[in-house]
């Protein structure tokens, strides 16, 4: 019994500190008295620190605990608090949600859940790969002129076959690998 009062003391003393905490640095940095501070949570508790020490609210799996409750109290929340303070078997199942849904936007499975984002990354890759497919074949049918003739399949026989007469690198390039004798490439 001695260690459940203290226990609850304790941590009624660390919520009051880390309240006052919050709301003295968060009016020292808005250097009007907190009415700034105000202005922006409007009636919302301030329950902690936060992740960065100021007064706001963030639904973050790697820090799930922000400084304020997500909604404003209301006549149906505020005895919802007050019933809470008993035993707990007395909530129903949709009392001790609208009690989470108080505190947080959104449940852990809502903030993992998949966003389809990926779909839209997705959808402007593509697009920029068939906007530069249609540049690169725009500017080949229309900026840069036709390849030469000396491109064609029988004009580059025809230099090879001028190379292989002008014995062109006899020791290790196209030359070596032509049987002269046969007029055919070696095997």
């Amino acid at each position: 019994m001695a260690n459940t009062m203290l226990a609850l003391t304790t941590r009624h003393l660390i919520k009051n500190v880390i309240t006052k905490t919050a709301v003295t640095q968060s009016a020292a940095m808005s250097g009007t008295g907190g009415s700034f501070t105000k202005k922006l949570i409007g009636k919302r508790e301030i329950v902690g620190f936060g992740w960065n020490g100021e007064p706001s609210y963030g639904d973050r799996t790697d820090f799930p605990f922000p400084a304020i409750r997500w909604k404003e109290p209301n006549a149906d929340i505020l005895a919802l608090r007050e019933k809470e303070k008993g035993d707990w078997k007395n909530l129903s199942i949709e009392e001790k949600k609208a009690l989470y849904r108080a505190s947080f936007r959104q449940t852990f499975a809502e903030m993992k859940a998949p966003t389809g984002e990926w779909k839209y990354s997705i959808g402007v890759t593509l697009l920029f790969c068939a906007v530069s497919l249609w540049c690169f074949f725009g500017m080949k049918a229309f900026v840069y002129p036709p390849l030469p003739e000396s491109f064609k399949q029988d004009h580059r026989e025809a230099q090879a076959r001028r190379m292989i007469d002008l014995h062109v690198n006899p020791v290790q390039g196209i030359s070596s690998k032509w049987d002269y004798e046969k007029d055919d490439w070696k095997k």
